[in-house]
């Protein structure tokens, strides 16, 4: 045997090593890694911190539910068509198993709607949700959020929708590309009835939501660094076979483009939304400040 091979074996029983003795011990689930600055941030930090990292202020992905805690007032938000859910209605392969799936992590579908009030302004809210399958628009995300204006039309209420996808469902064929058409005509209604409609794009925004309501507000509000597309750079990319600038599609790029209207930290949307809201004549006059 290589005398200069040889290891001793660790011992469990030794000390560890005096550097590292005075060091806290923290399970995995309590921290997590920025992907922007690669800083560990507990995870109760972010949550205080409304999801954004507090070193480098990259904003994580949130689902629809912490979201409308977020932007609702505590206890106002009433859910409609909570009852209305996915089926396999093509017969795609594998379609039922992704929905169950998409559904064990904690919403029924890619979008809840209801009313709300945002600063004591009763509004309509649509949000998106990511942890279902991407967000992407199905026929049920269309039939909810056609409904969510409908009832808006009808009451006389603004309609706020936080948008995030990865665009049609493609298990669900033309079907979810009809949505397209089916979102944007109430989305028209409730415009010529003379009502607000605010846009709120969250990473990432892309494919046929992009193509339809999600660029049909009449404020179109953004977070920071969140992707906004119709085609995504990968596909971009090797379709032209070119490299990309590095913050192509983003939302400070689209900002300049005039695509967005404003992009705003998620720590002053609230307070963005419900300012906008008074402005327009809902809920009273707005503050001075």
């Amino acid at each position: 045997m290589d005398l200069f091979s040889f290891k001793k074996p660790k011992n469990e029983l030794e000390s560890a090593p005096e550097e590292y003795q005075n060091t806290p011990f923290i399970p995995e689930e309590m921290w997590i890694k920025c992907p922007k600055c690669n800083t560990m941030i507990l995870t109760t930090d972010m949550e205080e911190n409304l999801h954004i990292c507090t070193k480098c202020g990259h904003h994580f992905r949130m689902n629809a539910k912490q979201r409308i805690r977020t932007l609702a007032d505590e206890d106002t938000f009433v859910e409609y068509d909570s009852d209305i859910e996915s089926t396999h209605i093509l017969d795609f392969p594998g379609y039922d198993k992704k929905l169950e799936k998409a559904r064990e992590k904690g919403s029924k579908e890619s979008v809840i709607c209801g009313e709300c009030k945002i600063g004591g302004v009763d509004t309509v809210m649509c949000v998106m949700d990511s942890g279902f399958m991407m967000g992407s628009m199905g026929t049920v995300t269309g039939e909810k959020i056609t409904r969510a204006f409908e009832y808006a039309t009808e009451k006389e209420l603004p309609v706020i929708v936080c948008t995030v996808s990865g665009g049609a469902r493609m298990q669900e064929g033309i079907m979810s590309l009809m949505q397209m058409a089916k979102t944007s005509g109430a989305v028209k209604r409730h415009s010529d009835a003379g009502q607000l409609y605010i846009t709120v794009l969250t990473d990432p925004t892309t494919g046929g939501v992009t193509a339809s309501f999600a660029m049909e507000g009449d404020i179109i509000l953004a977070e920071p660094d969140t992707l906004v597309a119709f085609a995504g750079p990968r596909v971009i990319e090797q379709t032209i076979r070119q490299k990309l600038p590095k913050d192509f599609q983003t939302s400070e790029f689209v900002l300049q483009k005039g695509f967005v209207d404003a992009v705003v930290s998620r720590s002053k949307l609230k307070s963005t939304l419900e300012k906008l809201l008074r402005i327009h004549g809902y809920g009273g006059e707005v503050s001075a400040q």
